[in-house]
C-alpha cells in the first residue's frame, strides 16, 4: 500500500486579488484541489506529496512565497 501525506492549507489574501492567487496555487505541483471560500480564509487548497517532509518543503517553500498571499494555517491529514 502506497502511502502519501494530505494537506489542507487555509489561506488569506490581500483584499482582490484572490482569483490571482487562486490560479497560482493550482499551477503547484501537488495542488489536489483549490477553492475560494467564504468565512474567515479566502482559499483552501488540498495538496499530497510523497511524504510529511516534502509536504511541509511544499508549503513553505512555494505557498509562502507568493507575495499576495497573507497568512496560511495548514493542517496535515494524519493515517494511523
Amino acid at each position: 500500500m502506497i502511502k502519501i501525506a494530505t494537506a489542507y492549507v487555509l489561506i488569506i489574501t490581500d483584499v482582490g486579488v484572490e482569483m490571482d492567487v487562486l490560479e497560482q496555487i493550482k499551477a503547484i505541483e501537488g495542488v489536489e484541489e483549490a477553492y475560494l471560500v467564504y468565512g474567515n480564509y479566502d482559499i483552501i487548497a488540498k495538496v499530497t506529496s510523497k511524504d510529511v517532509n516534502d509536504l511541509k518543503k511544499r508549503v513553505i517553500g512555494q505557498f509562502r512565497t507568493i507575495q499576495k498571499i497573507r497568512n496560511t494555517m495548514t493542517l496535515i491529514g494524519v493515517d494511523e
